[in-house]
């Protein structure tokens, strides 16, 4: 069996991380997801473990049913066959802030204990190392999605910090005491290379719950910038199957738009 039709012995950072999320959603009814790994995770689930849910993006697509994977939120492919496009105005304040999302999916730079997210600048704000896209629909997203997962392709210290560089979108324990009582429970799962990280919401660090086989706790928390706490029972993820390859490499990404 090669690659191409799904050999669980070379897969990549990619397809380990879209494989391992998109097994978190099961369950799960509707999804906002953002381009990229987000985005491959949750049309995986479709084939998957979840084929009833639904997929929202933030440029105002509801239920996109796209005959290949968008580019951008924008990308007319969304369209065609979607449920419903909303205004930014009715997708944010009536979808989202109505309490309709299950889970958002965001990306960052860095990430604290409590699921903080910098997406912002790495480095002193007004002479950055790094400037970074900013928010988005992030800060909304956190507020207001019943949970929220995050794909971090690097698990470093300087990702993974116990001091953000700048907080673009604060979690329900820091936006509390700031006095914003937000809907959601904030970051539950983190997804990396190592293993996945869980929190069941405010009060909550972030723990070490399952890592990939060959991964220990202790390289784990080595390359976490806190004391990471580690769960009792810690799981080994199983790796993904031939069947979750091929369907992600054949059917959800063969133009290998976001698959490296």
């Amino acid at each position: 069996m090669n690659a191409a039709s799904g050999n669980p012995d070379s897969v990549t950072s990619s397809e380990l991380l879209s494989v391992v999320a998109s097994r978190e959603l099961a369950g799960r009814h509707t999804v906002f997801a953002g381009i990229g790994l987000p985005t491959l995770a949750t049309s995986l689930a479709q084939l998957t473990v979840a084929p009833g849910i639904e997929i929202v993006y933030e440029s105002g697509v509801c239920g996109a049913h796209p005959s290949h994977l968008p580019e951008t939120i924008a990308d007319a492919v969304l369209i065609t066959g979607a449920e419903a496009v909303l205004s930014m105005p009715a997708l944010f304040g009536y979808v989202l802030q109505g309490g309709h999302i299950d889970v958002g999916f965001l990306g960052a730079a860095q990430i604290d204990r409590w699921g903080n997210l910098n997406s912002s600048v790495i480095g002193d704000w007004r002479t950055p190392d790094v400037r970074l896209p900013g928010s988005g629909g992030a800060v909304e997203v956190m507020a207001n999605a019943r949970e929220i997962f995050v794909v971090m392709r690097r698990h470093t210290p300087r990702s993974f910090t116990a001091k953000l560089d700048f907080c673009t979108s604060p979690g329900p324990d820091r936006a509390l005491g700031e006095g914003i009582r937000p809907l959601g429970a904030g970051v539950t799962r983190v997804i990396t290379d190592l293993g996945i990280l869980a929190r069941s919401g405010v009060g909550e660090e972030l723990s070490l719950i399952a890592t990939h086989p060959g991964i220990t706790a202790g390289q784990v928390r080595q390359a976490t910038g806190w004391d990471l706490r580690v769960a009792g029972t810690l799981t080994t993820i199983e790796p993904p199957t031939a069947s979750e390859l091929r369907l992600l490499r054949e059917d959800v990404d063969p133009g290998r738009v976001y698959l490296r």
